[in-house]
């Protein structure tokens, strides 16, 4: 195991957005997340989500204020800044034409939190993910399972990671605090090498809190310590703003349609086997 444990997504810094609402919630988060065993994590309040703005001064400022409390209530945890971008078409032009507005992953060179909407994937996604590489980003989609548009067609998240984007997705849907179905959607995801980090995305300590830790004991116990190291120094190297290479994901096969089936006497052979693939 590494010695840091990052977490690159929640909402612990107060009053901005629909995270904590106050300094004392800040802090009982705080102290959850240091019983979960995370040293550092980048807050990132909502931006441009159409009902929260928060601009990098504001951000900035809290999260001095936060470490400030830290160190007073002798906390050991490092609060980072950044902030969670909601997806939307002028998202290039404001980094051109402000970019110290906008707030990477840690004010890294690269590291951009992208939130695509929930209920689909905009048109333009893939055209501003390109434009953003070529000022030399890398966009990091938040929460990647939740995404009913990935749920349904999962192959559109492949071929974005598949031209250089990076997906995040969420501790507590991966532990099935938020339902079996997007656990074992995430675990699809984990089996075509589709995640590249896990983050609490916490906004609370009560069902939206710091699941990191059993996160992590549920990807070693169901697939292997490999993949914890993995996505724990994923997001070491992330905080350090560097490079880091990915593992080869693998596209989703087309399900098979019912005339497509074999006779009935080799139906239980032949789900015995599309299982061995899956």
């Amino acid at each position: 195991m590494v010695d840091l444990l990052v977490d690159i997504h929640n909402h612990i810094l107060f009053g901005l957005d629909d995270g904590a609402q106050n300094i004392d919630e800040t802090a009982r988060m705080a102290r959850q997340a240091v019983k979960n065993g995370i040293t550092h994590i980048i807050a990132t309040p909502h931006h441009k989500n159409g009902k929260y703005d928060n601009p990098a001064t504001v951000i900035l400022s809290r999260v001095n204020e936060v470490n400030n409390l830290l160190q007073t209530l002798e906390i050991p945890l490092t609060v980072l800044p950044g902030m969670e971008i909601h997806l939307h078409g002028d998202i290039v032009k404001g980094l051109k034409q402000s970019p110290t507005d906008l707030l990477t992953l840690n004010q890294t060179n690269k590291y951009i939190l992208i939130e695509l909407p929930y209920s689909h994937i905009p048109h333009f996604t893939e055209e501003i993910f390109y434009e953003l590489q070529l000022l030399g980003y890398v966009p990091v989609i938040a929460h990647a399972e939740r995404n009913r548009e990935f749920q349904k067609h999962p192959n559109q998240l492949y071929n974005l990671i598949q031209k250089g984007a990076l997906a995040q997705i969420t501790a507590a849907s991966v532990t099935g605090v938020f339902g079996r179905e997007l656990q074992k959607f995430s675990r699809r995801l984990f089996k075509h090498s589709l995640v590249h980090f896990i983050a609490t995305d916490a906004h609370n300590t009560d069902r939206r809190g710091f699941e990191l830790k059993s996160a992590y004991e549920y990807i070693n116990l169901h697939f292997s310590e490999k993949h914890v190291r993995y996505l724990q120094e994923n997001a070491i190297k992330l905080v350090n703003d560097l490079d880091f290479s990915v593992w080869q994901p693998s596209k989703f096969e087309k399900r098979t349609k019912f005339k497509d089936l074999p006779k009935p006497g080799n139906l239980v052979a032949f789900f015995s086997n599309k299982r061995k693939e899956e």
